[in-house]
């Protein structure tokens, strides 16, 4: 993680409410908040969890440096506090799901305990690490879904917002992509990375194959030529075949061409006769320019003849929804069940210290997901979380806890994971959702219910409130 000193990568307002915490005596409370989010982005039916890793390198890091107070101290913040915060550090405890899990709305996929400081100063940094790295691991998701068995690699740094480029890297890597064209992703989080050539160097030059036969003398076994600067079928995979030809006579080969412009289908498909009548059968087809899930199907769909598709712009910006709207609420006070009201029904929060429990079919593939109390038995029945009178009997099922203790006392206690064992982990999940939770158009929705205790409780809260 880029981010060295996150103390203050925060809202003023956590900042002010934890200084209102400390002078009225009230800092060491004890809370549990919990992360979750309310609706499903892209209009899908799932999420895949990401920026776990990242939080806990945060948590790490998180202290208060001399120069950070001394801004503080600038901005009217006590001297008694600041104090305070000299010596602080997370010394909570933190339960989540594994980085790279497949979750649903109002699930509490995090939950953060310690004083009611120390849970409210993570607040702000914890959302904009996870929602973020998990919109963006869902969309690389459902675009490798579309993708199939193609390639799919991140083009997207150059229209990231900021360094955010370098988690949505990150984060594609765990929702299945291959590579990316990020080299400082590459060098922190061992992603493989890729790059063909841009425009510019064609034009560099007087013509267009003497740009060809220069990039191939210095890659020989790695080029990817750009074939639509000037004519794509007249001009760029011509010479791309006379390169080719003349790496043969060398020992070498042309690894592909690249298309970013135009009618993608109807060039790739000419482009591979003209590559396959010249004997080149093996060299591949790349395309970029504004891909995302549903153009990748509809390119396939029709049969265009595609290796590798580079995605970057609706990656990287979520292009369609580009925010998550997870949020942070508190869950208890000093060991005390808490509830938000609200008139409308979806944004009352569930009280308390929670577990998810996920339930399996007999093949081993998610039927549902419960929400229970955590000190209770796993539930035999479970309940709509706004309807009544439905319910669903899962006690004949198999079942697993899917919150686990990451941080304990301020310790992180698991080794954070790698990208690549958060990406095997994504995809062996994922492989187990059914299809109808995983289509494009009007999914599926998920089960999620509650126990009979949880469901209780929240009535009882409703109505004392």
């Amino acid at each position: 993680m880029i981010l060295k000193n996150p103390a203050l990568y925060t809202d003023l307002y956590e900042l002010t409410m934890a200084q209102g915490y400390f002078l009225s005596g009230r800092y060491q409370q004890t809370a549990n908040f919990d992360y979750f989010f309310r609706s499903l982005p892209f209009d899908g039916g799932y999420v895949v969890f990401a920026g776990l890793g990242d939080l806990l390198e945060i948590i790490r890091n998180f202290r208060f440096h001399p120069e950070e107070l001394k801004y503080l101290r600038s901005k009217g913040f006590k001297k008694k506090f600041l104090s305070f915060l000299e010596d602080f550090e997370f010394r909570g405890s933190i339960y989540s799901v594994r980085e790279g899990e497949i979750v649903f709305p109002n699930e509490p996929i995090l939950r953060v305990e310690g004083t009611i400081v120390e849970a409210q100063i993570l607040e702000t940094v914890l959302l904009n690490t996870l929602n973020f790295a998990s919109l963006i691991a869902t969309k690389a998701s459902r675009i490798k879904q579309a993708a199939g068995d193609h390639a799919v690699v991140d083009f997207g740094l150059r229209r990231a917002q900021g360094l955010g480029g370098l988690q949505a890297s990150k984060a594609s890597f765990i929702g299945g992509f291959q590579g990316t064209s990020n080299v400082l992703a590459g060098k922190m989080d061992d992603i493989p990375i890729n790059g063909t050539m841009a425009h510019s160097w064609i034009q560099s030059f007087e013509d267009e194959l003497t740009a060809f036969r220069t990039y191939a003398e210095h890659y020989p076994d790695s080029s990817i030529l750009l074939v639509d600067t000037y004519s794509t079928l007249k001009k760029g995979v011509p010479n791309a075949i006379k390169v080719a030809k003349e790496l043969e006579e060398k020992g070498h080969k042309l690894v592909g061409i690249r298309l970013d412009s135009g009618d993608l289908s109807y060039f790739a498909r000419n482009s591979r006769k003209m590559l396959n009548d010249a004997g080149l059968d093996y060299v591949k087809i790349a395309v970029s320019n504004q891909l995302d899930e549903h153009l990748i199907k509809s390119l396939l769909d029709q049969g265009a003849p595609i290796d590798l598709f580079g995605v970057g712009t609706k990656l990287v910006t979520a292009y369609d929804d580009p925010a998550l709207d997870g949020v942070y609420k508190l869950s208890s006070i000093n060991g005390k069940p808490t509830i938000k009201i609200s008139e409308n029904e979806e944004k009352v929060t569930l009280p308390d210290s929670k577990k998810i429990i996920r339930y399996f079919n007999k093949d081993d593939s998610f039927y549902s997901d419960g929400i229970a109390l955590d000190d209770e038995e796993n539930p035999a029945v479970i309940y709509h979380p706004y309807i009544a009178h439905r319910s669903t009997i899962v006690s004949q099922l198999k079942s697993e806890e899917l919150l686990h203790n990451v941080v304990n006392k301020g310790k992180i206690t698991i080794d954070i994971p790698s990208v690549q064992e958060s990406a095997e982990y994504a995809r062996v999940r994922l492989s187990k959702l059914i299809d109808e939770h995983k289509r494009f158009d009007n999914p599926h929705v998920y089960k999620v219910g509650l126990s009979k205790r949880l469901r209780e409780l929240k009535i009882e809260l409703i109505q004392k409130a």
